[in-house]
Protein backbone atom coordinates (compact mmCIF):
# COMPACT_ATOMS: atom_id res chain seq x y z
CA UNK A 1 0.00 0.00 0.00
CA UNK A 2 1.06 3.70 -1.19
CA UNK A 3 0.32 6.31 0.93
CA UNK A 4 -0.03 9.95 -0.37
CA UNK A 5 -0.04 12.65 1.97
CA UNK A 6 -3.53 14.26 2.08
CA UNK A 7 -1.40 17.53 1.51
CA UNK A 8 -0.06 16.24 -1.63
CA UNK A 9 -3.29 15.96 -2.78
CA UNK A 10 -4.36 19.18 -1.91
CA UNK A 11 -1.30 21.29 -3.13
CA UNK A 12 -1.94 19.34 -6.60
CA UNK A 13 -5.54 20.38 -7.09
CA UNK A 14 -4.35 23.75 -6.21
CA UNK A 15 -2.35 23.99 -8.50
CA UNK A 16 -4.23 22.41 -11.52
CA UNK A 17 -7.10 25.08 -10.71
CA UNK A 18 -4.96 27.73 -11.05
CA UNK A 19 -2.84 26.64 -14.04
CA UNK A 20 -6.17 26.00 -15.57
CA UNK A 21 -8.12 29.44 -15.13
CA UNK A 22 -4.82 31.30 -16.71
CA UNK A 23 -3.28 28.60 -19.39
CA UNK A 24 -5.21 27.79 -22.61
CA UNK A 25 -3.94 24.64 -23.56
CA UNK A 26 -1.61 24.36 -26.43
CA UNK A 27 -3.59 22.16 -28.43
CA UNK A 28 -6.37 24.55 -28.00
CA UNK A 29 -4.39 27.81 -29.09
CA UNK A 30 -3.38 25.46 -32.42
CA UNK A 31 -6.60 24.93 -33.28
CA UNK A 32 -7.46 28.80 -32.87
CA UNK A 33 -4.34 29.74 -34.92
CA UNK A 34 -5.48 26.68 -37.77
CA UNK A 35 -9.16 28.10 -37.62
CA UNK A 36 -7.54 32.08 -38.26
CA UNK A 37 -5.57 30.89 -40.74
CA UNK A 38 -8.19 28.72 -42.89
CA UNK A 39 -11.04 31.01 -41.69
CA UNK A 40 -12.78 32.67 -45.14
CA UNK A 41 -14.94 35.51 -43.18
CA UNK A 42 -12.64 38.52 -41.84
CA UNK A 43 -14.63 39.50 -39.26
CA UNK A 44 -14.22 35.79 -37.69
CA UNK A 45 -10.07 35.95 -38.46
CA UNK A 46 -10.28 39.05 -36.46
CA UNK A 47 -12.73 37.66 -33.40
CA UNK A 48 -10.21 34.61 -33.48
CA UNK A 49 -6.88 36.35 -33.32
CA UNK A 50 -8.74 38.32 -30.11
CA UNK A 51 -9.10 35.02 -28.84
CA UNK A 52 -6.14 34.14 -29.15
CA UNK A 53 -4.27 37.55 -27.76
CA UNK A 54 -6.83 37.05 -24.56
CA UNK A 55 -5.15 33.44 -24.25
CA UNK A 56 -1.92 35.29 -24.70
CA UNK A 57 -3.06 38.25 -22.01
CA UNK A 58 -4.30 35.43 -19.58
CA UNK A 59 -1.40 33.60 -19.01
CA UNK A 60 1.52 36.13 -19.06
CA UNK A 61 -0.43 38.52 -16.86
CA UNK A 62 -1.68 35.72 -14.40
CA UNK A 63 -5.28 37.08 -14.83
CA UNK A 64 -8.23 34.25 -15.03
CA UNK A 65 -9.53 33.18 -19.29
CA UNK A 66 -12.88 34.12 -18.74
CA UNK A 67 -14.88 36.03 -15.89
CA UNK A 68 -16.80 32.66 -16.02
CA UNK A 69 -14.11 30.41 -13.90
CA UNK A 70 -16.53 27.29 -14.01
CA UNK A 71 -17.28 25.02 -11.66
CA UNK A 72 -14.79 22.09 -11.00
CA UNK A 73 -15.08 18.56 -12.02
CA UNK A 74 -12.55 16.23 -11.36
CA UNK A 75 -11.89 13.19 -12.87
CA UNK A 76 -9.74 10.31 -10.86
CA UNK A 77 -8.03 7.73 -11.87
CA UNK A 78 -6.80 6.48 -8.14
CA UNK A 79 -4.57 3.24 -8.03
CA UNK A 80 -5.96 -0.27 -5.96
CA UNK A 81 -2.81 0.44 -4.07
CA UNK A 82 -3.15 3.87 -2.74
CA UNK A 83 -4.45 5.33 0.10
CA UNK A 84 -4.18 9.07 1.39
CA UNK A 85 -2.06 9.88 4.09
CA UNK A 86 -4.12 12.12 7.13
CA UNK A 87 -3.01 15.97 6.94
CA UNK A 88 -0.44 17.15 9.47
CA UNK A 89 -2.31 20.04 10.58
CA UNK A 90 -5.79 20.80 11.56
CA UNK A 91 -8.31 21.17 9.09
CA UNK A 92 -10.72 24.24 8.23
CA UNK A 93 -13.31 24.78 5.86
CA UNK A 94 -15.45 21.72 4.09
CA UNK A 95 -13.00 19.31 5.82
CA UNK A 96 -13.08 20.75 9.32
CA UNK A 97 -14.92 18.05 12.51
CA UNK A 98 -14.50 15.10 10.12
CA UNK A 99 -12.56 12.20 11.89
CA UNK A 100 -10.77 10.60 8.60
CA UNK A 101 -9.57 12.80 5.99
CA UNK A 102 -10.53 11.47 2.67
CA UNK A 103 -9.35 11.75 -1.04
CA UNK A 104 -12.45 14.09 -1.41
CA UNK A 105 -11.43 16.20 1.65
CA UNK A 106 -8.36 16.83 0.28
CA UNK A 107 -9.89 17.66 -3.59
CA UNK A 108 -12.17 19.91 -1.91
CA UNK A 109 -9.24 21.66 0.21
CA UNK A 110 -7.26 21.99 -3.07
CA UNK A 111 -10.06 23.24 -5.37
CA UNK A 112 -10.93 26.00 -2.23
CA UNK A 113 -7.65 26.98 -2.06
CA UNK A 114 -6.81 27.38 -5.68
CA UNK A 115 -9.70 29.48 -6.08
CA UNK A 116 -9.02 31.71 -3.37
CA UNK A 117 -5.70 31.90 -4.43
CA UNK A 118 -6.09 32.74 -8.05
CA UNK A 119 -8.93 34.93 -7.39
CA UNK A 120 -11.37 32.53 -9.42
CA UNK A 121 -14.66 33.27 -8.62
CA UNK A 122 -16.83 31.20 -6.29
CA UNK A 123 -19.65 29.67 -8.67
CA UNK A 124 -21.32 26.76 -6.72
CA UNK A 125 -24.42 27.50 -4.41
CA UNK A 126 -25.65 25.26 -1.78
CA UNK A 127 -28.84 24.34 -2.68
CA UNK A 128 -30.24 24.45 -6.52
CA UNK A 129 -34.03 25.86 -5.66
CA UNK A 130 -34.47 27.06 -1.72
CA UNK A 131 -31.60 29.22 -1.34
CA UNK A 132 -28.85 29.19 -4.06
CA UNK A 133 -26.64 30.93 -1.72
CA UNK A 134 -23.28 30.68 -2.87
CA UNK A 135 -20.63 28.60 -0.76
CA UNK A 136 -17.86 31.32 -1.27
CA UNK A 137 -15.48 28.27 -1.60
CA UNK A 138 -16.45 26.75 -5.99
CA UNK A 139 -16.78 23.82 -3.50
CA UNK A 140 -18.08 21.49 -4.02
CA UNK A 141 -16.43 19.71 -6.61
CA UNK A 142 -17.84 17.42 -9.11
CA UNK A 143 -15.67 14.19 -8.85
CA UNK A 144 -15.47 11.62 -11.15
CA UNK A 145 -13.44 8.20 -9.96
CA UNK A 146 -12.06 5.36 -11.45
CA UNK A 147 -9.88 2.46 -9.88
CA UNK A 148 -7.00 0.95 -11.41
CA UNK A 149 -3.98 -1.04 -10.76
CA UNK A 150 -0.78 0.18 -9.37
CA UNK A 151 0.39 3.30 -6.82
CA UNK A 152 -0.54 6.32 -9.02
CA UNK A 153 -3.10 9.14 -8.61
CA UNK A 154 -4.08 10.82 -11.95
CA UNK A 155 -6.37 14.06 -11.33
CA UNK A 156 -7.75 15.84 -13.92
CA UNK A 157 -8.87 19.22 -13.14
CA UNK A 158 -11.83 20.30 -16.02
CA UNK A 159 -13.37 24.50 -15.02
CA UNK A 160 -16.11 24.28 -17.06
CA UNK A 161 -18.45 27.24 -17.54
CA UNK A 162 -21.86 27.89 -17.64
CA UNK A 163 -23.41 28.82 -20.11
CA UNK A 164 -22.12 26.20 -22.51
CA UNK A 165 -22.73 23.60 -19.66
CA UNK A 166 -26.36 24.96 -20.21
CA UNK A 167 -26.65 23.48 -23.55
CA UNK A 168 -25.50 20.31 -22.77
CA UNK A 169 -28.29 18.25 -23.97
CA UNK A 170 -29.17 14.33 -24.04
CA UNK A 171 -31.04 11.73 -26.03
CA UNK A 172 -32.34 8.35 -25.97
CA UNK A 173 -32.95 7.15 -29.07
CA UNK A 174 -33.79 3.93 -30.68
CA UNK A 175 -31.17 1.04 -31.11
CA UNK A 176 -32.53 1.42 -34.84
CA UNK A 177 -31.58 4.41 -35.06
CA UNK A 178 -29.81 5.17 -38.42
CA UNK A 179 -26.35 6.63 -37.94
CA UNK A 180 -27.61 10.51 -39.89
CA UNK A 181 -30.26 10.39 -37.49
CA UNK A 182 -27.26 10.58 -34.62
CA UNK A 183 -25.65 13.05 -36.50
CA UNK A 184 -28.78 15.82 -37.26
CA UNK A 185 -29.85 15.37 -33.88
CA UNK A 186 -25.98 16.45 -32.92
CA UNK A 187 -25.61 19.00 -34.88
CA UNK A 188 -29.06 20.59 -33.99
CA UNK A 189 -27.80 20.14 -30.22
CA UNK A 190 -24.57 22.87 -31.76
CA UNK A 191 -27.30 24.89 -33.63
CA UNK A 192 -29.40 25.57 -30.52
CA UNK A 193 -26.19 26.32 -28.43
CA UNK A 194 -25.55 29.58 -30.89
CA UNK A 195 -23.96 32.65 -29.13
CA UNK A 196 -24.72 31.68 -25.67
CA UNK A 197 -22.63 29.13 -25.04
CA UNK A 198 -19.56 31.07 -26.66
CA UNK A 199 -18.46 29.56 -30.08
CA UNK A 200 -16.21 28.73 -31.31
CA UNK A 201 -16.90 25.12 -29.62
CA UNK A 202 -15.05 21.74 -28.29
CA UNK A 203 -18.05 19.34 -28.66
CA UNK A 204 -18.08 15.99 -26.48
CA UNK A 205 -20.01 13.27 -27.34
CA UNK A 206 -21.02 10.17 -25.59
CA UNK A 207 -22.76 6.94 -27.20
CA UNK A 208 -23.78 4.06 -24.93
CA UNK A 209 -23.14 3.21 -21.89
CA UNK A 210 -27.09 4.16 -20.03
CA UNK A 211 -28.64 7.41 -19.38
CA UNK A 212 -25.65 8.69 -16.99
CA UNK A 213 -22.62 6.90 -18.32
CA UNK A 214 -23.58 8.52 -21.43
CA UNK A 215 -23.03 12.12 -20.05
CA UNK A 216 -20.07 11.15 -18.44
CA UNK A 217 -18.51 9.94 -21.42
CA UNK A 218 -19.32 13.12 -23.35
CA UNK A 219 -17.02 15.14 -20.51
CA UNK A 220 -14.85 12.80 -20.37
CA UNK A 221 -14.19 13.03 -24.27
CA UNK A 222 -13.66 16.93 -23.37
CA UNK A 223 -10.42 15.59 -21.62
CA UNK A 224 -8.72 14.62 -25.04
CA UNK A 225 -6.33 16.24 -27.20
CA UNK A 226 -7.85 18.17 -29.90
CA UNK A 227 -5.65 16.33 -32.22
CA UNK A 228 -6.02 12.92 -31.06
CA UNK A 229 -8.86 11.14 -33.42
CA UNK A 230 -10.92 8.00 -31.45
CA UNK A 231 -8.68 5.36 -31.87
CA UNK A 232 -11.69 3.32 -34.01
CA UNK A 233 -11.54 4.35 -37.08
CA UNK A 234 -15.52 4.41 -37.54
CA UNK A 235 -15.61 7.00 -34.55
CA UNK A 236 -13.11 9.15 -36.67
CA UNK A 237 -14.93 9.11 -39.31
CA UNK A 238 -17.79 10.16 -37.27
CA UNK A 239 -15.95 12.48 -35.21
CA UNK A 240 -15.29 14.65 -38.72
CA UNK A 241 -18.59 13.93 -40.13
CA UNK A 242 -19.89 15.59 -37.22
CA UNK A 243 -17.21 18.24 -37.18
CA UNK A 244 -17.97 19.06 -41.26
CA UNK A 245 -21.59 19.37 -40.31
CA UNK A 246 -21.44 21.40 -37.41
CA UNK A 247 -18.99 23.84 -39.42
CA UNK A 248 -20.99 24.34 -42.05
CA UNK A 249 -23.82 25.74 -39.68
CA UNK A 250 -22.23 29.11 -40.68
CA UNK A 251 -22.59 30.37 -36.47
CA UNK A 252 -18.75 30.89 -36.61
CA UNK A 253 -17.10 32.59 -33.38
CA UNK A 254 -19.27 34.18 -31.12
CA UNK A 255 -21.84 33.39 -33.00
CA UNK A 256 -21.20 36.48 -35.38
CA UNK A 257 -20.76 34.20 -38.55
CA UNK A 258 -17.80 32.06 -40.22
CA UNK A 259 -16.28 28.96 -40.95
CA UNK A 260 -15.45 28.23 -37.30
CA UNK A 261 -18.27 26.70 -35.00
CA UNK A 262 -16.06 24.28 -33.57
CA UNK A 263 -12.60 23.34 -33.13
CA UNK A 264 -13.01 19.43 -32.37
CA UNK A 265 -16.23 17.17 -31.99
CA UNK A 266 -14.55 14.18 -29.63
CA UNK A 267 -16.71 11.31 -29.59
CA UNK A 268 -16.32 8.56 -26.01
CA UNK A 269 -18.49 4.91 -26.85
CA UNK A 270 -19.81 2.35 -24.47
CA UNK A 271 -21.31 -1.08 -24.29
CA UNK A 272 -25.26 -0.62 -23.76
CA UNK A 273 -28.67 -2.53 -23.73
CA UNK A 274 -29.53 -4.12 -26.76
CA UNK A 275 -33.05 -1.52 -26.45
CA UNK A 276 -31.01 1.17 -25.49
CA UNK A 277 -29.15 3.84 -27.91
CA UNK A 278 -28.08 6.32 -25.60
CA UNK A 279 -26.39 9.87 -26.68
CA UNK A 280 -25.02 12.60 -25.21
CA UNK A 281 -23.74 16.22 -25.92
CA UNK A 282 -21.20 17.92 -23.80
CA UNK A 283 -20.81 21.79 -25.08
CA UNK A 284 -17.35 23.85 -23.81
CA UNK A 285 -16.47 27.19 -25.15
CA UNK A 286 -13.76 28.02 -26.62
CA UNK A 287 -12.17 28.63 -22.59
CA UNK A 288 -11.64 25.28 -22.94
CA UNK A 289 -9.82 24.74 -19.81
CA UNK A 290 -8.66 21.47 -18.25
CA UNK A 291 -5.06 20.27 -16.45
CA UNK A 292 -3.97 17.10 -15.61
CA UNK A 293 -0.93 15.89 -13.29
CA UNK A 294 0.08 12.44 -12.07
CA UNK A 295 0.96 11.91 -8.73
CA UNK A 296 4.02 9.11 -8.81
Amino acid sequence: MRYIKFEKISETVESLCIAAGYELGDDVLAALEQAAQKESKPSAVKILKQLIENARLAKTESIPLCQDTGLAVVFVECGADVAVKPPLRPRSGRAAGQKQATLVDAINAGVEAGFQKGYLRASVVTDPIKTRKNTDSNTPAIIHYTIVPGEKLKLAVMLKGGGCENKSQFKMFRPTAERQQLIDWIVDVVKNAGADACPPFIVGVGIGGDFELSCLLSKKALLRNLSQANTDKYYAELEKDLLRGINALGLGPQGLGGDTTALACLVETAPCHIASLPVAVNIECHSHRHKTAIIL
